[in-house]
């Protein structure tokens, strides 16, 4: 680590790995010999496009999405897609099933109710979202159009261990905070989304990886850029796309690349978190409170007993280099976010950190 730069455990948007940064500053004023940035240039110009479908072949690549799926690259955040995916996938008079396990797949089953009928297929809010349900506890629809869930959670610390057993219902997941972090058997599922500013580029983009046919059975009322079928048809340039956070997302898909994919990131993740819950498991001060088993490889919250040595503990973690360690507002404690580009060392170091914390109070 520079001088100048700190351990950056922010949920998002995260820290981004140094070669990327540096390769973006070195190309900002003049890509390629273009002389211009690629914040200047023209979205339907040769140049841009070469990069957007680059992007696209890359990222097909490394999650070895199969043939009948489509790569969008949106600009709805996240949250933009609680809408759009009921408007396009619900169908009239239609029914989903969600599985509520923590704050962002409530907000979305309470988005998809102004669309359809939503059932609640199991929900982890009276056990405070500390652990995933098991597939035997799934209460699941056979007439749905589709069973939604989000794969990891950010602020609570949980995420799914396995991929639900939905027979021929369609899986939509939220992969918003562990997309490219292990490898996932995209023919399973039936729409994969995630905001990239966690594991995959600058805020501003919104990647949708989508089953062909699902698409093209919107309701009648659907915005025009809120329905996948003109996405896919136009090949997400309906309008000016995020040009620049599709540069950077060809830049990260080339530095996971490097790493050995999504399986030399879930190396690294499983390296990452452990040391993290080791270290809090074997303190006296510190609890983590996600069970084992539901416990996440990308976001590590953990608390003291007292909200008053939890603030001195972010207060002196930061003074040490370590940022952004504050647990969410619905939670308080403490959360590390330990997303791809957080490098290993900086979690040894916070680990160092902690113990050294947890002897000192």
């Amino acid at each position: 680590m520079s001088d100048q730069r700190v351990y950056n455990f922010a949920a998002g948007p995260s820290t981004m790995p140094l070669s990327v940064l540096e390769r973006a500053g070195a190309e900002i004023t003049n890509y390629h010999g273009s002389g211009m940035s690629v914040m200047e240039m023209s979205h339907r110009s040769k140049v841009f496009d070469d990069i957007h479908q680059q992007a696209k072949v890359k990222l097909r690549r490394l999650m070895n999405v199969p043939e009948g799926y489509s790569v969008l690259f949106l600009q709805t955040g996240a949250s933009g897609q609680f809408s759009m995916i009921p408007l396009n996938l619900m169908g009239e008079n239609g029914r989903a099933d969600y599985a509520v396990t923590g704050n962002f797949s409530e907000i979305a089953a309470k988005e998809a109710r102004k669309y359809g009928t939503v059932q609640i297929a199991a929900s982890s809010a009276d056990k405070n979202h500390t652990c995933i349900p098991t597939q035997q506890e799934l209460k699941l629809d056979p007439s749905a159009r589709y069973f939604y869930y989000c794969a990891n959670n950010t602020i609570f610390g949980t995420e799914w261990q396995y991929v639900p057993e939905t027979g021929d219902v369609p899986l939509v997941c939220d992969m918003s905070s562990d997309i490219l972090s292990r490898p996932v058997d995209v023919s399973k599922y039936g729409l994969i989304y995630a905001g990239a500013q966690k594991n995959m580029a600058p805020a501003g983009l919104t990647v949708v990886i989508i089953r062909e046919d699902l698409a093209g059975h919107a309701l009648p009322f659907t915005p025009l850029m809120m329905d996948y079928k003109t996405m896919i048809d136009k090949d997400s340039m309906y309008n000016t796309p995020p040009c620049w956070c599709i540069y950077m997302l060809g830049l990260m898909l080339d530095w996971v690349e490097e790493q050995g994919g999504a399986a030399g990131m879930e190396k690294l993740r499983t390296a990452r978190s452990g040391m993290l819950y080791e270290t809090i498991d074997q303190s006296r001060l510190f609890t983590a409170p996600a069970l084992p088993g539901s416990r996440s490889g990308m976001n590590v919250s953990f608390r003291t007993q007292s909200e008053e040595l939890d603030g001195k503990f972010v207060r002196e973690a930061a003074e040490a280099g370590f940022v952004n360690l504050k647990g969410h507002r619905k939670t308080g404690g403490m959360r590390a976010s330990v997303y791809n580009a957080m490098p290993v060392e900086g979690v040894e170091k916070l680990c160092d950190f902690i113990r050294a914390f947890d002897k000192n109070n």
